[in-house]
């Protein structure tokens, strides 16, 4: 029998972390909004626009770490849930030590290929215009690399319910971001104000995780402290067998979003990837919003699960479905109101059409309403529907978004994202319903 103790438990966990969720994901939807003004500033659109579509590889690179990091997630919440305190530092510290022998080849190999592929080419960037795209992508990559092990400590804080916590961590490094771009800003002209930005942008999250390491192993989670001593391979293989799942999710839809800014640089031209990109910020804060809603209850789904509290999985997706109808209306007022947004925000100079705002309004519910199932299907750890769709989205999208842009330029890219993610978004509704209504067979439960 069920405790309704440890639902309310969960509820209260679930309150106190998306209210300091909003404080934390607020002060981010700030800081986006006044990095894009003052990056533009900076860099101009053309040179914005290179930043952006290396940001957007650099992103590739961050999720590289065969979903390690999101086995963490789940695996912990259950041996903490258990009270196995054993496993549970196993658990953190086979995941650290193998992000770092993971990452070392990779940074090898990407290395390499920077400093001997032609990307100025790849990336239809003119040479006169941007003379150290190889040191740009050269310096970055190291630092985000860095950055790719270390950021492993806001898993464990979600695994411990505490998705606040992770994301003070994440607003920290993009306020500490701002701060640089503010002041670099004040020193333009500046040589090599490309590299400063993207120093700024890759440094500024690696230096508060490095600060938050002590204060996490030392202070708050002693008892988790990584060492070699906890370091199993059998570990490594239970993280790597729910993790590798998630990995592909998350390399699938990085290859939906991320290669976005590549085909809009290589097909249409680099200044365009600053409106798409004008947009996506402006749109996305409804995301970041869910976000901070959404987040807990996949955790908290995995603790109810062990839990057999069903009842508790069945009365929050209510809630969720409710919350989704204020998303719509949201996000419909935004649209009304975009062009005195965009010319209070980014000036005049940057032209966004209202198709593309229409078609980012659109791809934003989409994918909101895709995650509040998958927050929950998540927590079950039964992701094989979802990565068939996904995986089938990603082989569609870029092929059809390379089509629809030459077509329409970058409206048809916005387009091509919202097609390729409706199957996934209503695939994913379904199978909830089957797995909450027990009616789940065969790969519905896998």
């Amino acid at each position: 029998m069920v405790r309704t103790d440890n639902g309310q438990k969960r509820n209260s966990l679930i309150r106190k972390n998306v209210f300091y969720s909003f404080l934390t994901k607020g002060w981010a939807g700030v800081v986006q909004l006044l990095m894009v003004p003052l990056t533009i500033f900076c860099l101009g659109d053309y040179e914005n626009g290179v930043w952006l579509t290396v940001n957007s590889f650099l992103i590739w690179t961050e999720s590289l770490d065969i979903g390690l990091g999101n086995g963490l997630r789940n695996r912990l919440a259950v041996y903490w849930a258990n009270g196995d305190m054993e496993k549970a530092r196993q658990s953190v510290s086979s995941t650290f030590f193998t992000l770092m022998f993971i990452m070392l080849p990779i940074a090898v190999v990407l290395l390499i290929l920077i400093n001997t592929l032609d990307i100025y080419h790849i990336l239809n960037v003119s040479p006169a215009i941007v003379e150290n795209l190889r040191a740009v992508y050269t310096v970055s990559l190291i630092l985000v690399c860095a950055h790719f092990v270390i950021k492993f400590i806001g898993n464990v804080y979600l695994g411990m319910q505490l998705p606040a916590v992770n994301n003070a961590l994440v607003v920290g490094g993009q306020t500490l971001a701002l701060v640089i771009i503010f002041v670099l800003s004040r020193l333009k002209p500046l040589d090599n104000m490309l590299m400063w930005v993207a120093v700024a942008n890759t440094l500024s999250p690696l230096l508060i995780y490095l600060a938050a390491y002590p204060i996490t192993f030392y202070k708050k989670f002693p008892e988790l402290r990584p060492s070699i001593r906890y370091f199993k391979t059998a570990m490594v293989g239970e993280l790597f067998g729910l993790g590798f799942q998630f990995f592909l999710l998350q390399m699938a839809g990085i290859i939906i979003f991320a290669s976005s800014n590549a085909i809009i640089s290589r097909i249409v031209s680099p200044a365009m990837v600053t409106p798409y990109q004008v947009a996506y910020r402006y749109f996305s804060l409804t995301m970041m919003i869910f976000t901070v809603i959404g987040v807990p209850f996949w955790t908290a789904t995995t603790d109810a699960y062990e839990r057999c509290d069903m009842r508790w999985i069945s009365q929050s997706m209510r809630r969720m479905n409710y919350i989704l109808l204020g998303f719509v209306a949201m996000l419909t007022l935004m649209v009304v109101v975009s062009k005195p947004v965009y010319h209070i925000w980014v000036g005049s100079g940057i032209e966004i059409p209202i198709l593309l705002s229409i078609g980012m309004a659109l791809y934003m519910m989409i994918i909101i309403t895709s995650l509040c199932y998958s927050y929950f299907l998540n927590g079950f750890g039964y992701l094989r529907v979802q990565l068939i769709m996904t995986l089938t989205s990603a082989a569609v999208y870029i092929p059809l978004s390379v089509a629809m842009g030459r077509s329409f330029g970058v409206v048809g890219v916005i387009f091509a994202l919202c097609i390729v993610n409706i199957p996934g978004a209503i695939v994913n509704r379904i199978q909830f319903n089957k797995l909450i209504r027990g009616k789940a067979k065969g790969i519905w439960k896998k």
